[in-house]
């Protein structure tokens, strides 16, 4: 199966800070995109969402071992995405796994994933990053 890879290294920054980035709700905001609904808990589902319309992405939260991995499985989005996986790790060596076949929209989120993982650099060594809908507000009533 077709996976999505990024290696990022960043200079001067503790692995608690980057596992933060890709472990909490929190981290998703200032990574991917500020309408992130949920609890980074193991069992639980992290939702996100890029449109006013509710467009987005669902997540249950596999697996998190502090200052070193996080996992998460997609159960709700595009149907390309279904079952995907996403994980990091403190180099921060980030998957998109488990893709049916590789295709237009696989090259597409490789290319916005590289995009957001060079923000969250930024934002990490001490800058801004640059996640999705900075102005959007919450999706009121929005539930797993």
């Amino acid at each position: 199966m077709p996976n999505i890879v990024h290696r990022v290294g960043m200079a001067k920054v503790a692995p608690e800070r980057v596992y933060w980035a890709v472990s909490t709700k929190e981290g998703f905001a200032s990574l991917w995109t500020v309408q992130t609904i949920g609890q980074a808990i193991e069992g639980d589902f992290l939702a996100f969402r890029f449109a006013g319309n509710g467009a987005g992405t669902g997540f249950e939260v596999l697996e998190l071992l502090p200052d070193k991995r996080a996992a998460f499985k997609c159960i709700d989005g595009p149907k390309e995405w279904l079952d995907t996986h996403l994980a990091g790790e403190t180099i921060l060596l980030f998957k998109h796994c488990g893709w049916r076949e590789e295709g237009e929209f696989m090259h597409h989120c490789s290319t916005q994933w590289g995009y957001f993982l060079v923000g969250l650099k930024k934002f990490l060594e001490g800058g801004e990053g640059h996640p999705y809908g900075g102005n959007f507000e919450p999706i009121s009533g929005w539930s797993k």
